[in-house]
């Protein structure tokens, strides 16, 4: 959404997945890369998970895969694990289906819902999950899941109970303007800053501003006579 203008998770592809991890994995020297399977590439057999998954570590070089789903999917980890493939799960408000969830709302705010992500969650980690996101939750639902749980917890609107936390990088810089969730905090607001720059570079171009003297290449009068 951030990057190729989508207005959600769904329409992205395997292909464009590959190369997007590709070019991550290029340049992250210590990061832990997560390949993030797109919207049916995991839904329609378990031949087709551990294939897709397979691709994300084979040609795109991630050093594990994340799926949404709560414990319809552990059978989905348990093979892609057994296949030797690392799988991260993803639980709560999970963005390929949000609309089946009504949209992008907190998830787990009643006891009912609340018990069921709770079972989601010790599912996936007895299916071999070795690590779980969960997004937009109450933070005390989110403190008992992760202190029920013998594996790390990711939280993405959760609150600070979690053992670690993420933000889209955009988010956290102010890059996306369309909207911005309640959990992002704006480390900074750079997209005013980059239009700004750009306007201010075509402006100088047009006005004979840029390029100066400084960043212009010269050639000794001598032998440009000669041309």
């Amino acid at each position: 959404m951030v990057v190729l203008g989508y207005d959600s998770t769904v329409p992205v592809t395997m292909e464009e997945m590959i190369h997007h991890c590709k070019a991550v994995c290029r340049g992250a020297k210590r990061a832990f890369v997560l390949g993030d399977m797109p919207f049916l590439s995991y839904h329609i057999s378990i031949e087709q998970a551990i294939g897709n998954a397979g691709r994300l570590i084979k040609e795109a070089g991630c050093d594990a895969v994340k799926l949404e789903g709560g414990s319809a999917m552990a059978p989905v980890v348990k093979a892609i694990v057994q296949a030797g493939i690392p799988v991260c799960a993803h639980i709560g408000l999970t963005p390929q289906t949000a609309t089946q969830l009504g949209g992008f709302k907190v998830q787990g705010k009643d006891a009912e819902s609340a018990r069921e992500l709770i079972r989601s969650a010790k599912d996936l980690e007895a299916a071999g999950a070795f690590m779980i996101v969960m997004e937009c939750i109450p933070d005390k639902l989110a403190s008992m899941i992760t202190k029920s749980l013998s594996i790390p917890t990711i939280g993405i609107g959760a609150g600070k109970e979690c053992d670690g936390q993420v933000l889209v990088f955009h988010d956290l810089l102010g890059l996306f303007e369309r909207f911005t969730p309640r959990f992002v905090k704006r480390y900074e607001h750079l997209a005013p800053k980059v239009k700004a720059a750009v306007n201010l570079y075509r402006e100088e171009v047009e006005k004979g501003l840029f390029p100066a003297e400084e960043h212009t290449f010269n050639m000794k009068a001598e032998e440009a006579q000669k041309i």
